[in-house]
């Protein structure tokens, strides 16, 4: 199958899945008899759209022989990477709404690569410690952004609460009380995959090139990140952090991960046009 027929069918699975859930989950009388978790049918349709977007993005990063990693491939992989986690989350806790931010958006980030194709290079990319570094990092993104799209719903569903209206698109949520364990679940390990990114990245530097860590953009925006959210995890445990307080230091932490190495590769590749 040629690789762009590849990106439009990964995209519209997820489209058409998504079509679905609304239909079934999100509007019309169907609120008055709410469903469960995912059906088995849902299960492997869903699971279909995650294998064909992940040929896409080996394709991607592998396509050449060379591992290329722009900022529109680590979107793709980001995405696919947390709808696959919310694949086999949902096995074990309700995670409705995240359906109609997260399906919209991956359906989105497999066809980036079609349209900013990148030609970065990653050096050094056959090396096992690289190749941990990479993992670590990507999965800690990805929790990342399951937890971002889990702030953004509770978010609405607390201020719509608060002005006594709920809209039909956010009533078939769980309890919030659920919503925010859930969210600080996914806090909890991302943050712990964040450390293991910022100490495999220091013993990754000192094995390859004998020196310390450098405290470039991409360094700074991560530790920033890393501090961000260590704050927030503090300030639940000791204070009792929670609702828009909470809800905010997520999605700033995120948003400041996000410039760690996606925004500084969009403004070279995209802005400055320097794709290598």
């Amino acid at each position: 199958m040629p690789e762009i027929l590849l990106h439009l069918l990964a995209a519209a699975l997820y489209l058409s899945l998504g079509a679905h859930f609304w239909r079934t989950r999100w509007r019309g009388p169907t609120l008055n008899q709410p469903q469960g978790n995912l059906s088995a049918a849902e299960r492997g349709w869903l699971l279909l759209a995650i294998g064909a977007h992940g040929l896409t993005v080996a394709e991607e990063l592998f396509g050449t022989g060379h591992m290329r990693f722009g900022f529109a491939v680590a979107i793709s992989l980001m995405l696919w990477l947390a709808i696959s986690l919310y694949w086999i989350e949902s096995f074990y806790a309700r995670m409705e709404g995240l359906q109609m931010l997260g399906l919209p958006l991956a359906a989105v980030s497999v066809l980036l690569p079609t349209i900013f194709p990148s030609q970065h290079l990653l050096a050094n990319a056959s090396s096992p410690l690289f190749r941990a570094h990479f993992l670590v990092a990507m999965l800690a993104y990805s929790l990342f952004t399951l937890a971002a799209l889990h702030a953004l719903l509770m978010m609405a569903t607390e201020r719509s609460l608060h002005r006594g209206r709920l809209p039909r698109l956010l009533a078939n949520l769980p309890p919030l009380m659920t919503m925010e364990a859930l969210l600080f679940r996914l806090i909890h390990i991302a943050f712990a995959l964040l450390t293991l990114t910022l100490l495999s990245g220091i013993f990754f530097s000192e094995s390859l090139f004998g020196k310390a860590l450098s405290f470039n953009h991409k360094t700074v925006f991560a530790i920033l990140s890393w501090v961000i959210f260590g704050a927030l995890l503090i300030g639940r445990h000791l204070r009792g952090w929670r609702g828009q307080l909470a809800l905010r230091w997520t999605l700033v932490g995120f948003l400041t991960l996000l410039l760690a190495y996606v925004g500084s590769r969009f403004v070279l590749e995209v802005v400055l046009g320097r794709g290598v």
